[in-house]
């Protein structure tokens, strides 16, 4: 749907208004290297999609908020004072709980608004339509109260709102992409102090495929908080030959091979050493894309995958399938899964040539092997949130 269609929904809804409708939109993300090691202390190197959630706006003379989307059923107009005044379990809990956290701010609303949100982020897919929710939301808002937030605060508030409002424990990467992704660029994400730069990402002739899988992830919060404990217990044991170090992802691979013996637990010593490697690939990524080597990049996200399967077992069957059957293909550079794992999406890199083959063969081979039907999308790096200014 381009945005011409968008504002008619808009009109048939709302209905026609001498005020300006104004749009907004902010992408999805997926990362493409550097997978649970952000609460190790590690980079991580994500980037914005090309699609994501648009957002039209338009001021109310009254106060009231009317929160309409093109997604979902459920409709609510509400009272700016009503706004934010406890969760109840629906989608307008992401952005009712950015007006919170942008009223923490200072930047009270001086009218109500309409607003209309149209994704095209897949539920349950692991690309962020939370996060691009939330972002969206926050820079529309504040663009249209003429409040100066710059990027990196609109992520910040934008987790809280998913951490205070809506009770997900999110790290800040997936706000942090959507908010301050570049066209034709990764980020390279230090996600503990938001340190961060763009890192080139010239693709060429080749084209990323996030395949979803649909598998439902139902293991990935037991899984995660127990990842997370044999992380910290790593790191506990390491200290008693290194208490100076903060963060597993601080050691080096050559450290690790001298301190590993203190783990003395087979467990704990694969979990520490997938983090430890898959950050020393995101730096080793970092300069294969600086240099245009997509092949070499293509190789260190195959070894992620391989070791998130063995090393930190946080794939499953239906992942390692797509992954499999993407190597396959003669165009792929490199797959991996994406995300938290146990379900969700793979992330590959395909030559332009290929990827017609590769959805049908991927498709095709998947869903014999599986029984479930995956989905596909071709797409570039795109641009972080912004108004948009011409109708496409």
């Amino acid at each position: 749907m381009n945005l011409k269609e968008m504002k008619q929904q808009f009109a048939n809804y709302y209905g026609e208004h001498q005020e300006q409708v104004y749009s907004f939109q902010a992408p999805g993300r997926v990362n493409l290297i550097g997978e649970h090691i952000d609460y190790n202390g590690g980079y991580v190197l994500p980037a914005a999609l090309e699609f994501g959630t648009t957002l039209l706006v338009r001021r109310r003379k009254d106060s009231l908020i009317s929160f309409k989307s093109h997604h979902y059923e459920y409709t609510s107009v509400l009272p700016l004072e009503e706004v934010a005044q406890g969760k109840i379990d629906q989608w307008i809990d992401y952005p009712s709980g950015v007006i919170h956290e942008l009223e923490q701010l200072g930047v009270k609303l001086t009218c109500g608004y309409d607003l209309m949100y149209f994704g095209e982020i897949p539920n349950g897919a692991g690309l962020s339509s939370s996060a691009s929710i939330e972002v969206v939301t926050a820079y529309a808002l504040s663009q249209m109260e003429k409040a100066t937030i710059d990027k990196v605060e609109i992520a910040k508030l934008s987790q809280r709102a998913e951490n205070k409002y809506v009770g997900v424990n999110s790290g800040i990467m997936d706000q942090f992409a959507s908010a301050n992704g570049a066209k034709d660029h990764a980020i390279l994400l230090m996600c503990g102090t938001l340190e961060y730069k763009l890192v080139p990402f010239e693709a060429g002739d080749y084209k990323l495929v996030i395949g979803n899988t649909n598998k439902r992830r139902g293991l990935v919060d037991s899984k995660y908080n127990e990842r997370r404990s044999e992380c910290d217990e790593a790191l506990r044991r390491i200290h008693t030959l290194m208490p100076e170090l903060k963060h597993l992802a601080g050691l080096t691979p050559e450290q690790f091979e001298q301190v590993k013996g203190t783990l003395q637990d087979d467990i704990l010593e694969k979990r520490a050493q997938h983090v430890v490697q898959e950050n020393a690939r995101v730096l080793s990524s970092v300069d294969a894309l600086s240099q245009g080597e997509l092949q070499r990049f293509g190789q260190y996200m195959n070894a992620s995958h391989d070791s998130l399967r063995d090393l930190y077992e946080v794939s499953c069957r239906e992942l390692d399938v797509m992954v499999e059957e993407a190597r396959r293909i003669e165009g792929t550079l490199g797959s991996r899964m994406t995300g938290a794992g146990f379900g969700g999406c793979t992330v590959s890199l395909v030559h332009k040539d290929s990827v017609e083959q590769f959805v049908d063969q991927v498709g095709t081979a998947y869903q014999e092997r599986t029984e479930l039907q995956g989905e596909f999308y071709v797409c570039s790096v795109g641009q972080g949130v912004s108004e948009l200014k011409e109708e496409n």
